[in-house]
């Protein structure tokens, strides 16, 4: 009972900001928006994009220390790039 009537409330709510940013959008520069591009309970279709996994030097070389690490290595140290 409360997951459906949080799907309706999110679709309503979804369906007046799709029309909030329709409204306010450039139709020359952007396609027009749809109620599911606006609600967090609707499914999105996943890339097979595979995911990188780095050891922690390299998120310490851009968070802290703010710089672009020279060599990337994986998790289990092999060479990214």
């Amino acid at each position: 009972m409360a997951e459906a009537r949080a799907q309706h409330t999110w679709a309503a709510t979804s369906s007046v900001l799709a029309m909030i940013a329709n409204a306010n959008r450039d139709p020359k520069k952007s396609r027009p928006f749809v109620p599911g591009d606006f609600n967090p309970l609707i499914e999105r279709k996943r890339t097979n994009e595979p995911v990188i996994q780095v050891g922690i030097e390299a998120l310490k070389d851009v968070f802290i220390d703010g710089r672009l690490p020279t060599v990337l290595k994986g998790a289990d140290g092999e060479r990214l790039c």
